[in-house]
């Protein structure tokens, strides 16, 4: 990864796995279990990624041993939002066994946070969204 702020380097340190390639990355998510990916984007742009870089590491203390974070490469992050439809930066998505289970957006209060760790370590996995491209069938365009 390349230098990144100290905040986002400490997460990379307690995670363990830094994404830094594709096939890397592919080869974590697919892991069993829970993972919650950090997607922070530039901290000059999106500075709120540095408060949900601190938040984290507390929603690891708060549920221990539900999921395993990984922080993902910021090269990485255009594919993730066209493949897992974010559209805000940060992002914190959560896999399960490689699964598409949902995503929180942005800086949130505390209290969002735990209620949506809660509920999104229990749900299923699901598809992901899109990131919003309008689907016409040339059909549609004609009358029957």
């Amino acid at each position: 990864m390349n230098a990144c702020h100290p905040l986002v380097a400490r997460l990379i340190e307690l995670s363990g796995r830094p994404a830094q390639a594709v096939d890397a990355l592919e080869r974590l998510l697919a892991e069993p279990g829970m993972t919650v990916l950090f997607c922070g984007g530039d901290p000059v742009q999106y500075p709120e990624c540095l408060d949900v870089a601190v938040v984290l590491p507390e929603m690891l203390k708060l549920f221990p041993e539900r999921f395993r974070m990984v922080v993902a490469d910021r090269a990485l992050e255009p594919a993730l939002q066209v493949g897992y439809g974010i559209q805000r930066w940060p992002s914190l998505l959560f896999l399960r066994d490689g699964q598409y289970v949902g995503t929180i957006s942005g800086m949130q209060d505390w209290s969002v946070y735990v209620q949506r760790f809660a509920q999104l370590l229990d749900a299923p996995a699901g598809r992901p969204p899109s990131i919003g491209i309008a689907v016409a069938s040339e059909a549609a365009n004609h009358c029957h």
